[in-house]
């Protein structure tokens, strides 16, 4: 299944312990569908529990605050790549105003449906297979190949959604073509190995999107959900809800989520804007949301780009940054004559967290 890879020598074709390993012990040809799941990381990142500090919402005092939690990389990823498809499903399909999540943690299940344009449930003429399956269940598929167009959203490598099925024990995939009348369902099973036959049915009046799946809890580590995973993907439904067109209704296991623009997803970190950090906000035609707030504990960030959280910060954050010190350098040096020699851009930064939520034309990371 899709291109093929060369390994180093895996534990299974090692030479016995004190001999010589042969050359085909050495070097092997995996499908890069045994390639994704012998070398994980470098497909989803790392599969092992980590320990950082990042932000989740608290469910007692309805805020994000900054803790440290337990999380597999790995499994972050393929949540977000099911839910940045859907927040890009908007780009693609302007009247779609609903995103809703569940999180089941009983069942260790997980879905994502969006009521944008469905998926073309049609036959490809040249893979004899219909679409839907062919961009959840083939490896190097998909819409983003072409660099000629404009792009503003999250991904374009051929993967997305597919990783996520790789890594789950049953993923079901669901989409209404309202084009062709057509409600297309098809289970993937143990690591999208086992292909279910589609199911086709003559009953779509509206495009939607739902993806439903289980992770392979045992290949992360874990035996289901914990407390930690569950706030991490409690804050992304937030982030969509923050970030997403204010059109967008961003629904948490039946429940709308109140943070439907960005400045009052940026009350959730800053408090409300009577009584909470004083901040400045700004947006900037159809491509930037900034708020800019005083900071206690060093500089910090929280920043989007096409929807995916940029929790390490980069170029856009640094744009708009320096931009600020620029100017409180200047408003204070002339406010305190003398101070152009101790008042460095430094000391200025250490003192500031800034929030934006960007849309760009370029190509940003995902592995989609």
């Amino acid at each position: 299944m899709g291109k093929e890879a060369l390994t180093e020598a895996t534990n299974k074709g090692a030479a016995p312990k004190g001999g010589k390993a042969t050359v085909e012990q050495t070097y092997q040809k995996l499908t890069q569908h045994q390639h994704i799941l012998q070398r994980p990381d470098t497909y989803i990142g790392s599969i092992e529990k980590q320990t950082a500090e990042m932000f989740v919402m608290d469910p007692l005092t309805n805020r994000m605050v900054n803790k440290s939690i337990q999380y597999v990389p790995g499994l972050y990823k393929i949540f977000d790549e099911i839910v940045v498809n859907a927040a890009d499903n908007k780009q693609r399909d302007n009247n779609m105003n609903e995103l809703k999540i569940e999180i089941n943690r009983e069942k260790g299940q997980l879905s994502v449906y969006n009521n944008g344009r469905g998926v073309p449930v049609v036959m490809h003429k040249e893979h004899k297979i219909y679409v839907p399956e062919l961009i959840f269940g083939h490896l190097l598929a998909g819409s983003n190949f072409d660099d000629d167009q404009k792009k503003t959203t999250g991904g374009r490598n051929g993967y997305g959604a597919k990783l996520a099925n790789i890594f789950s024990s049953e993923f079901i995939v669901e989409t209404a073509d309202a084009d062709e009348g057509k409600v297309f369902k098809q289970v993937f099973q143990e690591n999208m190995v086992k292909v279910g036959k589609p199911k086709i049915t003559a009953k779509a009046t509206e495009g939607w999107t739902k993806i439903t799946w289980t992770p392979d809890w045992p290949k992360f580590g874990m035996d289901g959900m914990d407390d930690d995973i569950i706030a991490l993907f409690t804050r992304r439904a937030y982030d969509m809800a923050g970030c997403t067109h204010q059109s967008v209704k961003v629904y948490l296991n039946g429940k709308k989520l109140p943070a439907n623009k960005f400045a009052d997803y940026v009350d959730l970190y800053l408090g409300p804007k009577v009584g909470g950090s004083p901040r400045c906000s700004e947006k900037v035609g159809d491509r930037w949301e900034v708020s800019v707030a005083p900071s206690d504990d060093g500089f910090q960030q929280v920043s989007f780009v096409n929807s995916i959280a940029t929790t390490k910060g980069g170029t856009h954050v640094s744009h708009v940054a320096d931009q600020v010190v620029e100017k409180v350098l200047e408003f204070m040096k002339k406010k305190h004559k003398g101070m152009e020699k101790s008042l460095k851009p430094a000391h200025v930064k250490a003192h500031m967290k800034v929030c934006s939520n960007q849309h760009t034309h370029t190509h940003t990371h995902a592995f989609q």
